[in-house]
């Protein structure tokens, strides 16, 4: 029976010690008093978790599993793994209160750096080259691409930094297939496809009518400041210097220059380009370019009850009351608070196009 998240239900949460070798769950934690989750698609473990639990735990990793009883029947959802350590404790006088600190199963990625001069070596596929090695240097399970299941090789031999480690280098290299790392609710690594939001699917709605778990406030931020109207590209070569200039004079755009009564020019002097560029292909990047930057990306904060979305999902906002009608945007972060109700504050993006107008 599929839980109604929009429905009446009673939610507690279990913890378990997890086995770093099997990932399976070997003991239940029967003391834990509260917890934390913070999920970040900006940070580069995608997330972090807070624990006070009564019993002292050497560092290990924790499950947490929300579990919930709606129609008489019962059911847990996994809302994490992470790796803990005990930094403090405190004590009431009656009992001792352990404060644990919590990271993301990326954390085994972080903590080395690959051999001085490691590369993988051009034409090599790059998603199966990654997932191996993402395997081969952490404890928890990786979904492994198969050789071939990714077409993207690379076309010149991929150096490590000396700076890097395992996990920065393995997000240089799988963003060059267009990939990111990203964390099941079981905490097994993954990757996702870098998509566009504009072209992906909805994976919930959230609305203001009287079955939605959106709560009532929300905010919604944008910044039009840079944001040009006038564009100029300087193209040269040693036979030809081409120049174009294109203008945002869309009256009903409110970066246009007729709106903000003031031009903001964004300059680009020699541009890289495949072969040697044409007067009409400068004129048509100097189009793409103004639409591009002419791209505003609003951020929308808001808290709902828990429901199964996670961050890199995008939801559909129709919150017609507030004037979001319609509106796709990404999961960016969600903090969630582990207890009853199980309040989740989301931020979410979505990009707008403020200038239409193209050219022949």
């Amino acid at each position: 029976m599929a839980v109604d998240w929009t429905a009446s239900m009673s939610q507690t949460f279990e913890y378990y010690v997890v086995d770093p070798d099997t990932w399976q769950n070997v003991r239940k934690i029967d003391t834990a008093i509260s917890s934390s989750i913070t999920r970040d698609l900006n940070t580069d473990t995608l997330g972090s978790a807070n624990f006070e639990i009564e019993e002292a735990l050497g560092e290990c990793y924790i499950r947490i599993y929300l579990v919930v009883l709606q129609n008489g029947v019962t059911e847990r959802f996994p809302l994490g793994t992470f790796l803990v350590q005990t930094p403090s404790f405190g004590f009431d006088g009656k009992r001792v209160t352990n404060s644990l600190q919590a990271y993301t199963p990326l954390l085994e990625l972080k903590e080395n750096p690959p051999p001085f001069g490691f590369s993988v070596m051009k034409n090599s596929d790059v998603m199966y080259n990654a997932s191996v090695l993402a395997d081969e240097n952490c404890r928890p399970p990786v979904s492994r691409f198969s050789e071939g299941e990714c077409t993207v090789k690379l076309h010149n031999h991929f150096v490590a930094d000396t700076s890097d480690t395992w996990l920065t280098y393995l997000s240089s290299l799988i963003s060059t297939a267009k990939y990111r790392f990203d964390l099941d609710d079981m905490g097994r690594i993954q990757f996702a496809p870098i998509i566009e939001t504009s072209r992906m699917q909805p994976v919930w709605t959230f609305d203001d009518s009287n079955s939605s778990i959106l709560l009532p406030d929300l905010t919604v931020d944008r910044d039009l400041y840079n944001i040009p109207n006038r564009v100029e590209v300087l193209y040269s070569t040693s036979y030809h210097t081409y120049r174009s200039v294109v203008v945002n004079d869309d009256p009903n755009s409110p970066t246009s220059i007729q709106s903000r009564g003031r031009v903001i020019t964004h300059r680009e002097i020699n541009p890289s380009l495949p072969g040697v560029a044409t007067e009409p292909q400068i004129r048509n990047y100097a189009e793409r370019l103004l639409r591009h930057l002419s791209s505003l990306e609003y951020s929308i904060s808001f808290s709902h009850g828990y429901c199964p979305v996670r961050i890199g999902d995008c939801v559909r906002l129709n919150y017609i009351s507030a004037g979001l009608r319609d509106v796709k945007a990404k999961i960016v972060s969600q903090d969630i608070d582990c207890k009853s109700g199980c309040t989740i504050n989301a931020k979410a993006t979505y990009t707008k196009n403020l200038w239409e107008q193209t050219y022949e």
